[in-house]
C-alpha cells in the first residue's frame, strides 16, 4: 500500500506500507482508492510547519482527508456496502485501506462524478458553517476566504435560500466564486467595502459571516462587516502560523458593542427539532452533499484547477506553499 507521509516541514514522501491481511474481520471493508482531494488551506499549514493543530499526531504523519474509492472486499457481516460500491471517506492520501463498516464512510450514488464526490466531506463541513449558526433562509451571508471550504459555502448558500457575497484577496478567486453561485463578489481590501456592502444590503448589513481564512486580517474583515447582532461562523484557525497580534481580536468595537456571536464550527450542530436520526452528523451532511451532486445542483468539479497523478503530490503541495492563486480544487489520481 502506498501512502503520503509528512516527516517534517516540507518533507513529504510517498511510502510503501504493509496492508496485507489474510482475511477481513466480519465488519470490515477493503477499499481501493480511485482519487483523493487536496484541502489546500489546512494541508498547506501542516506541510509548511505551522503550529500543530490540537490532537494532530507528531511526525511522521499522514496527510489529506478526502478519499474516494471502490469497495473490493467485504466482511461476512457487512450490510451497508457491497463489492463494487464507490465510497467517500476521510481517509488520507493512500492507495487502499481497510475500515470498519461503522466509520464515517458514505456510498456514492450512481452517476455522481468522482471529481465531485471526492469533495463531499469537505462540503459537508461548509454546510456545518450554516447549521451551527442556525442560518435562516433569506439571510445575507458573506464568505471571507475563497479556498475549497469557502467555495463550498458560496455554492451552498443559494441552495439553502441565502443571498451570498464572496470576499477574497484575488480577482481570480472572485471570478471562481461567481461561477459557484455568489450573488456578489468584492475584494476584502476594497477601501469602499463598507459602503458597497451597505448598498448591496440596502443598509441592513450582513447577517452571517462564514470565515474560512486563517490570517488575522481576514478575521478583522469578518467582525467588521457583520451587522450588529449578527454571527460569525468560524471554520478557520485564526492566526495559525502568524506573528502575535498587535491588537485585541475581541476589541469592544467589533465584539461587545456590536453584540455579535462568534461560533466555532467544530463538533456537531444543535437541532432545534431533533429526531431519532442525527441530521447534522458528518455522515448525514456528506450524504446530503452527494444527493445535491446527484441532482446536478452542486458541482465542485467545475473548479478543479489541477489533475495530477499521486506521484506528483509534492509538486502540488509546493504550489500551495507558494500561494498560487490559480490553484483551487486539486485531485490526485491513484490509478496510474
Amino acid at each position: 500500500m502506498k501512502i503520503a507521509m509528512l516527516h517534517g516541514p516540507r518533507d513529504l514522501r510517498i511510502e510503501e506500507q504493509d496492508l496485507t491481511s489474510p482475511s477481513l474481520e466480519d465488519d470490515q471493508i477493503w477499499v481501493e482508492t480511485l482519487v483523493t482531494g487536496f484541502k489546500i488551506g489546512t494541508d498547506r499549514g501542516n506541510y509548511e510547519g505551522a503550529e500543530q493543530v490540537p490532537g494532530a499526531p507528531d511526525y511522521p504523519r499522514w496527510v489529506g482527508d478526502s478519499n474516494l474509492g471502490v469497495v473490493k472486499r467485504i466482511g461476512a457481516a457487512v450490510t451497508r456496502f457491497a463489492v463494487g460500491d464507490r465510497v467517500v471517506s476521510r481517509y488520507p492520501h493512500q492507495s487502499e485501506y481497510v475500515a470498519r463498516e461503522s466509520e464515517c464512510i458514505v456510498r456514492v450514488p450512481e452517476g455522481v462524478n468522482a471529481e465531485d464526490a471526492v469533495f463531499a466531506h469537505l462540503y459537508a463541513l461548509s454546510a456545518l458553517c450554516y447549521h451551527k449558526a442556525h442560518f435562516v433562509p433569506g439571510e445575507r451571508v458573506a464568505v471571507v476566504g475563497l479556498g475549497v471550504l469557502g467555495m463550498g459555502a458560496v455554492a451552498l448558500g443559494p441552495l439553502m435560500g441565502g443571498r451570498v457575497m464572496g470576499l477574497g484577496n484575488s480577482a481570480v478567486r472572485l471570478e471562481m466564486a461567481h461561477r459557484m453561485g455568489a450573488h456578489k463578489t468584492m475584494l476584502s481590501d476594497d477601501p469602499d467595502l463598507r459602503a458597497k456592502i451597505d448598498q448591496w444590503t440596502a443598509g441592513e448589513g450582513i447577517d452571517l459571516v462564514i470565515l474560512t481564512a486563517n490570517p488575522w486580517p481576514a478575521y478583522r474583515t469578518a467582525v467588521e462587516v457583520v451587522r450588529e447582532g449578527g454571527r460569525v461562523s468560524i471554520v478557520a484557525l485564526p492566526g495559525r502560523g502568524e506573528a502575535p497580534l498587535d491588537c485585541n481580536p475581541l476589541d469592544m468595537r467589533w465584539f461587545y458593542a456590536k453584540g455579535i456571536s462568534l461560533i466555532a464550527v467544530s463538533g456537531r450542530a444543535g437541532d432545534l427539532y431533533p429526531s431519532e436520526a442525527d441530521r447534522f452528523s458528518g455522515e448525514a451532511l456528506c450524504a446530503q452533499m452527494l444527493d445535491l451532486m446527484a441532482d446536478g445542483r452542486l458541482k465542485p468539479s467545475q473548479l478543479v484547477s489541477h489533475r495530477m497523478p499521486y506521484t506528483d503530490m509534492v509538486t502540488a503541495y509546493e504550489m500551495a506553499y507558494k500561494r498560487e492563486k490559480n490553484m483551487l480544487n486539486v485531485v490526485f489520481d491513484w490509478q496510474v
